[in-house]
Formats: structure tokens, sequence, C-alpha cells
């Protein structure tokens, strides 16, 4: 049986080094066949809006954005509700494939039974 990796970013480009370390995990987790959710709350949900990614840059480190495309393609990123709504953000703001969910969802993800969570 496998885990379901959960990483809450709770960064933005204002912590370029801790922001790029949760999507390097969660994009390296999928590549090694794990079941990933990101979740990006705080300054961390402008990363899902198109071009955020694209003009993130942190030296010696894998584009934000080839990160962000390896998550959506075989695991789940979701941006919480609450911070979306106080950046005045909607579903339609978004990249395609990323959902909007608040703390019922990431709560229920992080309790389920053989989920490992981390916080960025």
């Amino acid at each position: 049986m496998s885990r379901t990796l959960v990483i809450k970013l709770t960064a933005g480009a204002e912590e370029p080094e801790r922001a790029n370390q949760a999507f390097t995990v969660a994009a390296t987790a999928v590549a090694a066949g794990a079941e990933v959710s990101l979740w990006l709350t705080g300054e961390a949900v402008w990363f899902a809006v198109p071009g955020r990614a694209e003009a993130f840059e942190l030296p010696h480190a894998a584009p934000l954005s080839d990160l962000l495309s390896t998550v959506l393609e075989a695991g789940q990123l979701t941006v919480c509700t609450q911070c979306a709504k106080r950046r005045n953000l909607t579903q339609q703001d978004l990249h395609p494939g990323i959902r909007v969910a608040g703390a019922p969802a990431f709560t229920e993800e992080i309790l389920a039974d053989n989920a490992q969570a981390i916080v960025y």
C-alpha cells in the first residue's frame, strides 16, 4: 500500500528557496510514483496564476514552471479558498487542473490512512 504525500506551501516568491523546495519535493515524489497533493496557501497561491511560476527564478534550481507542470500531470494541486479570495482570485484565474478547496478538504487529506504531511 502506498502513502500519499500532502505538501503545504505557505511561502511565495518572497521566500524563493522554501517555495522552490516544496515544488521540488512534490515533483520528485510524483516522478517516483507517489500520490502527491500540493497545497498552495498565502502568497504561494500566486504560483497557480499563469505566468507567475514562469517568472520565478532561483539560481541552480529547476524552473518552477516545469515543477508545477510535473505536479499537475500526475498529482493534485490545490489553492486555499480563503487565500484565493483575499487576493481576488477565482478558478478562472488559475492554471487549468488546479482546484480551489478549503480546510475541510485539507484536513480530510492529512488525516487519511497512509498520508504523510509536510509544511514548507
